[in-house]
């Protein structure tokens, strides 16, 4: 048996507890998500009782995870897309891991309006080049 490093500090369980299946991890379910939505779906992992719930307020939330408005609502919004928490407007369930990860069809950008509003790299050049001087 291998030997904690710090035998004095290892973890009990004291309260509430928090758990993320390893399936989490292996299953794909954590590399779909971008780093705000990762982080609120731990938070609303670590705040739930055993049935998954929690009340926080988008208010206390977006505080506690230095997130904007504009930000927790789209990290909501892809939690629930993908099956991984229930909200009801008051109240967060996350839920048990679905069978698969969900996730969303590639598809490809098609005409230059398009690509000036999707493409990343499309509408890095385009500020780029409003913020160039032009030659008086």
């Amino acid at each position: 048996m291998i030997q904690p490093l710090c035998p004095e500090r290892v973890r009990k369980i004291n309260g509430t507890f928090a758990f993320i299946e390893h399936r989490f991890l292996h299953e794909g379910f954590w590399s779909d998500l971008d780093r705000q939505t990762l982080l609120l779906y731990l938070f609303l992992v670590m705040v739930a009782d055993r049935y998954g719930l929690s009340y926080y307020s988008y208010d206390k939330i977006c505080t506690l995870l230095r997130m904007t408005l504009d930000e927790y609502i789209v990290a909501r919004d892809c939690l629930i897309d993908k099956d991984l928490i229930a909200f009801d407007g008051r109240l967060f369930q996350v839920l048990s891991l679905p069978v698969e990860p969900r996730r969303e069809p590639v598809k490809p950008l098609s005409g230059r309006d398009q690509m000036e509003r999707e493409d990343p790299a499309t509408i890095r050049q385009l500020i780029d080049r409003s913020f160039k001087k032009v030659p008086s």
